[in-house]
């Protein structure tokens, strides 16, 4: 596989958002499109309310272009672009109703299921027609299982929510989910290359370009942030690729950081609703880590940390497939 390609991806997805970013800044903050803040959260966000919010536009803009440009048009090419653009539009809605209409929850959580359910339908449309394998590897092993189409199409739209929100929880301290995504995203860009997928390979690789140009506006101090249509874009982008590529449950492992977020969330209410009391002092976990004294940077370089380890695990696990 080119490796030239992906570097070339990279490249042409940073600068293309590195140059969207600062024009679409002003024309945020101009139609204020401004971040609501919780008051119940940490102190020291609430200087942040007003930060203009849906740049994940420029994530979804930059990744496209050079997405469209580099890869190459075929089944997966079609499914990868579906998980994204798809997830990342429900995204985007869910930002212009809280902002537009001063709706605090945007869309219902009726609508966002038939939203979801539609695109991952698609999306399990596109892999029947294509004859995609319906066995699971189980990571670092060489054991599979294969319970056919009826377990695992209802298994892959099952996936594709948990880890949209999986990764969405994970968004909420400037720059976080931006570096662990870009982790996560060039730890299966080795998957894809070792998969010979060419199309989920530079689907990653435009996915590390897009959000390390918008790190450069989003590390702390924030000068925008990527909302409900960079995190819920970035995960469906993530699951595609863990579905063309056959790694599944390898998304367990090198996504780690975002299950660990989904849980300590599930965990949390689970808690509450059973016990009347909290395991965390606010949830998702990293809320939890400021609310101890960790500062934002703290917190972030230990995600980080946190997120190269667990890539590095992944990978190590999959090379042993």
């Amino acid at each position: 596989m080119d490796y030239q390609l992906l570097l070339l991806t990279i490249g042409v997805s940073f600068i293309l958002a590195v140059i969207a970013a600062p024009l679409l800044i002003p024309l945020l903050r101009r139609m204020k499109f401004g971040q609501q803040v919780r008051d119940d959260g940490p102190q020291t966000h609430l200087k942040k309310a007003g930060t203009p919010t849906m740049g994940g536009i420029v994530i979804i803009l930059a990744f496209t272009l050079a997405f469209l440009k580099f890869s190459v048009i075929n089944t997966d090419f079609y499914v990868l672009l579906v998980a994204t653009l798809g997830f990342g539009l429900i995204g985007f809605l869910d930002d212009y109703i809280k902002i537009v209409f001063k709706r605090s929850l945007g869309l219902t959580a009726k609508q966002k299921l038939i939203l979801q359910l539609l695109f991952a339908a698609i999306m399990c449309y596109l892999l029947i027609k294509n004859g995609h394998s319906t066995a699971i590897s189980v990571p670092g092993t060489s054991w599979s299982f294969d319970w056919g189409g009826w377990f695992y199409y209802p298994f892959i739209v099952i996936m594709m929510m948990a880890v949209t929100n999986a990764v969405n929880f994970t968004d909420g301290v400037d720059g976080l989910l931006s570096g662990v995504s870009a982790i996560a995203f060039a730890a299966f860009a080795i998957v894809a290359m070792q998969a010979t997928s060419l199309s989920a390979a530079v689907c990653a690789a435009a996915m590390i370009g897009a959000v390390l140009g918008f790190l450069v506006f989003n590390a702390h101090p924030a000068k925008v942030f990527m909302g409900d249509t960079g995190s819920l874009g970035i995960g469906g982008a993530i699951g595609g690729i863990a579905i063309v590529t056959k790694t599944e449950l390898l998304f367990i492992v090198i996504g780690g950081v975002f299950v660990i977020e989904m849980l300590s969330v599930v965990l949390q209410v689970a808690s509450f609703k059973t016990r009347g009391k909290r395991i965390f002092k606010m949830s998702p976990i990293h809320h939890h880590f400021e609310l101890t004294g960790w500062s934002e940077w703290r917190v972030v370089m230990t995600f980080w940390a946190v997120g190269i380890v667990l890539a590095g695990l992944g990978l190590y696990l999959n090379k042993g497939l």
